[in-house]
């Protein structure tokens, strides 16, 4: 299921002008969204973060647009995983962005399967270093190469995704998600100006957090910080909370941990009021 132009289309295969940037450099953002009976989980977030990331590209999102795109695709599913994608718009050839640019949006939606969300992953680490130098770092671009190769590598040693350290040897994400890591009550995640996605779920883990008894802060990581944790988790918005059971060759029980049974009940609480339905089920 596409949104385009207005107008819902069931094939996803639409005439597309080859000049677009986001084809030609990867000039453009998305988002990607849980949507439960025709419902956006935490849909201004979603979009406040859509038109920041456009925003720090150097062009509008229309909110408004993109809006209208997630809710028409959503109400054709249950439950779906809507991806909203926007591009800087076609354009004169070279790397200077148009004056006036004249971005492109279209959303398409795909069933999700509640087994999704709280599901366990293994990571593998990768040899590619994120660049926390980069804008890019921090914002979901349509240049996802690095992820791509990542989870390549990963898959061809047994595990479901990759995680990357910055240029500095630190944790910044998973390719799919960020990163949270437990010693006893305590919830550690990487802050953003280490190569993190401002993540919807990050930000939902770490304003439960204190309400759960957790205290929650954003400092550096270490690939020792990781091994040496209870418990280490991954966050999306369709995988939600999602333990790690292991890293590279070492094993976590995460999946039994209290802090992240704690986080799982009450993020599924709070969707649940959202939205009128329950994650799982």
């Amino acid at each position: 299921m596409l949104w385009r132009d207005g107008a819902l289309h069931e094939d996803t295969v639409q005439p597309f002008d080859l000049a677009d940037r986001g084809l030609l450099l990867g000039d453009g953002v998305f988002d990607t969204a849980l949507a439960l009976g025709g419902r956006i989980v935490e849909e201004a977030a979603h979009l406040a973060r859509l038109g920041a990331a456009g925003a720090a590209l150097g062009f509008a999102v229309d909110l408004g647009e993109a809006r209208a795109a997630m809710r028409a695709v959503a109400a054709r599913h249950p439950r779906a995983a809507i991806r909203t994608t926007v591009t800087r718009g076609a354009g004169p050839r070279g790397l200077r962005p148009p004056a006036e640019p004249r971005p492109v949006l279209w959303a398409a939606a795909a069933p999700w399967r509640p087994g999704t969300a709280f599901s366990e992953v293994s990571l593998g680490w990768s040899a590619i270093r994120r660049n926390e130098t980069s804008p890019a770092s921090r914002h979901k671009t349509l240049g996802y190469l690095d992820a791509v190769l990542a989870a390549e590598a990963a898959g061809a040693q047994g595990h479901d995704e990759a995680v990357f350290l910055n240029m500095q040897g630190r944790v910044a994400c998973a390719g799919i998600g960020t990163l949270f890591a437990v010693s006893g009550r305590e919830v550690v995640t990487p802050p953003l100006d280490e190569g993190v996605l401002a993540g919807i779920v990050r930000a939902r883990v770490l304003a439960l957090a204190p309400g759960l008894g957790l205290e929650a802060s954003e400092r550096p990581v270490t690939p020792e910080d990781l091994a040496q944790a209870e418990a280490v988790f991954l966050t999306n918005s369709l995988r939600l909370v999602a333990p790690v059971r292991r890293i590279g060759a070492r094993d976590h029980a995460s999946a039994g941990h209290p802090a992240v049974l704690a986080l799982r009940e009450a993020l599924s609480r709070e969707i649940a009021q959202d939205c009128g339905m329950a994650v799982e089920g």
